[in-house]
C-alpha cells in the first residue's frame, strides 16, 4: 500500500475514534441533560444530515480542481470545532446549529478521502482500497465507545468533557491530512458542471437501496441510543453495544473482497440483515438480543457502501470521478435526512418501537426489489 493510502487510512481511524467516542452519547446527552424529546432528537439528526444533501455536490466539483488533501484538512478542522462547541451547548437550537457545522464538515471529509483513494487505485484494487479505508474508520468507531466507557465510568468525567476530548482527538487528523496533501496530485481538471446528477439517474436501483440503507442507518445513529436508554440500558451498556456494532462492521469490511465476487447476492443479503435487525429491535429486551440486532445491521450497513460505490464508479469515466463521488454522497445525505425526520416524530406519536417496525417492513420490499434487479447490481468494467 502506498504512502498516500496509509495516511488516508490513519485519518479515517482518528476520525472514527472521535465519532465513536461522542456519537452514541450525544442523543443521551440531549435527552437527559438538555431535555430533548424524540421529535427534537429527530430534528438534531436532521440538522446534522441536511447539509450532506447539498454540500457534497459542491465538494465533488472542487475535488476535480483542488488538491484533495487541502479540502480534507479543512473538513477535519471544522469538524473538530463543531464537536468542541457541543460541550458548551445549553439548548436544542444550539445543538442543532453545531450539528449543521458537523454535517458541512463531514462533506469535506468523506468525498475527498474517496477521491484520493480512487485516484491512487486501479480498477482491480479500488473496491479493496475503499473497503480498507472504511474498515479503518469503522475500527475507530469501534474503539471510540470503549474509550468513552472508560472515561465515563472509570474516570467519572462529564458528557461535556467527553465532547472536548473527542474534539482534540479529531484535530490530530489535520496532521495526516496535510501530509497526504503533499503527495496528492490532481490528474483531471474539468469545467464546473453538475452533470454528475444526470449520471446518477442511470442507477435508480442502486439509489433506492442506498436511501433505504442510509435512512435506517440515520435512525440507528441519532435515535437508537436514546431508545436503548429508555429500554433500561445504561450509558456503558450502550457504548458496549456500539462496540459490538463496530466489530460486525469491521469483520464485514475485511471480507468485502470475497463479497465483491457476488455483488448482487451480497446486497440482497445486506437488505435482509438490516430488515431482520430492525425487526429484532422491536421485541428486544436484553443487551444480548440488542447485540444480535446490531450485529446484523452492522453487516448490512457496512457492506452497502463499498459495493454500491464500485458499481457506480465502474460505469463512469475516471475523469469525472470527483463529481460522481459528490453526487453519490449526496444520496447518502438524502437517506440520512429521511431517517431522523421520520423516526423522531413517529417515535413520539406511535411509540418507541414504531420506526424500527416500519423500516423493517419497508426492508422486505427493498429486498424484493434487489432480487428483481440483481443483474443491474453488478459492477461493469469500462474503458475510460
Amino acid at each position: 500500500m502506498n504512502r498516500v493510502l496509509v495516511l488516508i487510512n490513519i485519518t479515517g481511524l482518528i476520525i472514527g475514534i472521535s465519532y465513536g467516542l461522542h456519537g452514541p452519547i450525544l442523543p443521551i446527552f440531549a435527552k437527559n441533560v438538555i431535555g430533548a424529546t424524540y421529535s427534537e432528537l429527530g430534528l438534531i439528526g436532521l440538522a446534522n444530515f441536511v447539509p450532506y444533501m447539498f454540500i457534497p455536490l459542491f465538494v465533488g466539483v472542487l475535488l476535480d480542481r483542488i488538491n484533495n488533501g487541502y479540502i480534507l484538512a479543512v473538513g477535519v478542522a471544522v469538524n473538530s470545532a463543531s464537536i468542541y462547541l457541543l460541550s458548551i451547548a445549553q439548548s436544542i437550537p444550539e445543538i442543532m446549529g453545531f450539528r449543521i457545522m458537523t454535517g458541512v464538515a463531514h462533506a469535506f471529509f468523506w468525498p475527498p478521502c474517496e477521491s484520493i483513494i480512487s485516484n491512487e487505485s486501479t480498477e482491480h484494487n479500488r473496491v479493496k482500497n475503499i473497503s480498507w479505508f472504511t474498515m479503518f474508520f469503522v475500527m475507530g468507531f469501534m474503539i471510540g465507545p470503549l474509550l468513552g466507557s472508560v472515561f465515563l465510568e472509570g474516570l467519572d468525567i462529564t458528557y461535556r468533557i467527553l465532547f472536548q476530548i473527542a474534539s482534540f482527538i479529531l484535530a490530530a487528523a489535520i496532521i495526516s491530512s496535510l501530509l497526504a496533501s503533499k503527495k496528492t496530485i490532481k490528474k483531471h481538471r474539468e469545467r464546473f458542471s453538475f452533470s454528475s446528477i444526470k449520471e446518477m439517474k442511470k442507477f435508480p436501483e442502486v439509489i433506492t437501496l442506498l436511501i433505504f440503507c442510509t435512512s435506517s442507518f440515520g435512525i440507528i445513529l441519532t435515535i437508537f441510543p436514546a431508545f436503548l436508554n429508555d429500554k433500561g440500558m445504561a450509558d456503558t451498556d450502550i457504548l458496549l453495544l456500539y462496540f459490538v456494532f463496530g466489530i460486525s462492521r469491521v469483520v464485514s469490511l475485511a471480507l468485502v473482497g470475497k463479497f465483491a465476487r457476488r455483488t448482487s447476492q451480497t446486497l440482497i443479503a445486506a437488505t435482509i440483515a438490516i430488515s431482520i435487525g430492525l425487526s429484532i429491535s422491536v421485541v428486544a429486551d436484553s443487551i444480548i438480543v440488542f447485540g444480535i440486532a446490531l450485529i446484523l445491521m452492522g453487516f448490512g450497513f457496512s457492506i452497502f457502501f463499498p459495493l454500491t460505490l464500485e458499481i457506480i464508479l465502474s460505469k463512469t469515466r475516471k475523469g469525472v470521478s470527483g463529481k460522481i463521488i459528490g453526487a453519490y454522497e449526496t444520496i447518502f445525505g438524502v437517506g440520512w435526512m429521511i431517517g431522523p425526520t421520520i423516526g423522531g416524530p413517529v417515535t413520539q406519536s406511535l411509540g418507541n418501537e414504531a420506526p424500527y417496525l416500519i423500516f423493517g417492513i419497508i426492508g422486505i420490499g427493498i429486498t424484493l426489489l434487489a432480487i428483481v434487479s440483481r443483474k443491474k447490481l453488478e459492477p461493469q468494467r469500462i474503458q475510460n
